[in-house]
């Protein structure tokens, strides 16, 4: 196997850590990126040493795993992060599950959230992209297939404005990536997993989710999980260009 680099996994209790400990089952040796300070500023539930604890479970299934703390409210920051992750020499995958998300309106967002949001979710995305398909080949064999890219995205809006606008502009450079990078063997899809509860959901919240979801219950970062680690094999190598939706349906009865 290769190397995957994956955003966001700072708490155990995340997207990112479970897609972490799937890639690694599935032989994925992992550099993991995270920033402590969003995850103290959030306030969301962590332990005191959440990165490290998950990449002990990871090297436990027998990988190599880098951390590689980033921010990535940073223009320099993504090019770094790929040159680190590049030091084994067999960067392969990228998995982008990293956000910035701090509710507010289209009345009371600030011009700094609003920045704030743009440099992480999509400026930043846009870099390690660009820095990820700098390092592979200028061409690949015909129907090769040389890295893969896979983002997390959301169609949260209303009272979320800036982060669901920035997710938004996420989506459209992951299709660009599909296009523009098909010649160097790359791979590039979205996905969008519905509401997880990861720590931030309250009572009322789980319940109207429920409601809003045919299959009768929350997705979990494990279902998430399991299209990410299909589009990152080879079984998955057909798929390219699409905002995938793996959410049980969510709001499609509405």
């Amino acid at each position: 196997m290769a190397t995957v680099l994956i955003t966001g996994v700072g708490r155990q209790r995340s997207i990112g850590a479970t897609l972490a400990v799937g890639l690694a089952e599935d032989g994925w040796d992992l550099a993991l990126s995270y920033w402590s300070p969003y995850d103290e500023r959030i306030g969301l539930e962590r332990g005191g040493h959440d990165p490290e604890d998950v990449a002990a479970r990871c090297r436990a299934l027998g990988r190599r795993v880098d951390l590689l703390p980033a921010d990535l409210t940073s223009v320099t920051e993504p090019g770094r992060l790929v040159a680190a992750a590049t030091a084994h020499g067999d960067l392969r995958g990228l998995v982008l599950s990293h956000a910035e998300s701090t509710d507010s309106s289209v009345l009371d967002t600030t011009v700094e959230s609003w920045d704030r949001h743009f440099a992480v979710n999509a400026r930043a995305s846009w870099l390690l992209i660009k820095a990820f398909a700098e390092q592979l080949p200028p061409a690949a064999p015909a129907g090769g297939v040389t890295g893969r890219i896979v983002a997390l995205t959301s169609d949260h809006t209303a009272h979320n404005l800036p982060y669901g606008a920035s997710k938004g502009a996420l989506d459209r450079l992951v299709v660009a990536a599909a296009v523009e990078l098909g010649a160097r063997g790359v791979r590039a899809n979205v996905v969008n997993p519905g509401p997880i509860d990861t720590g931030w959901m309250t009572p009322e919240i789980r319940e109207s989710g429920i409601r809003q979801t045919p299959a009768g219950r929350l997705g979990t970062a494990n279902d998430t999980t399991d299209l990410v680690r299909f589009l990152m094999s080879d079984a998955g190598g057909w798929i390219t260009g699409q905002l995938l939706h793996s959410n049980g349906g969510f709001k499609t009865s509405g």
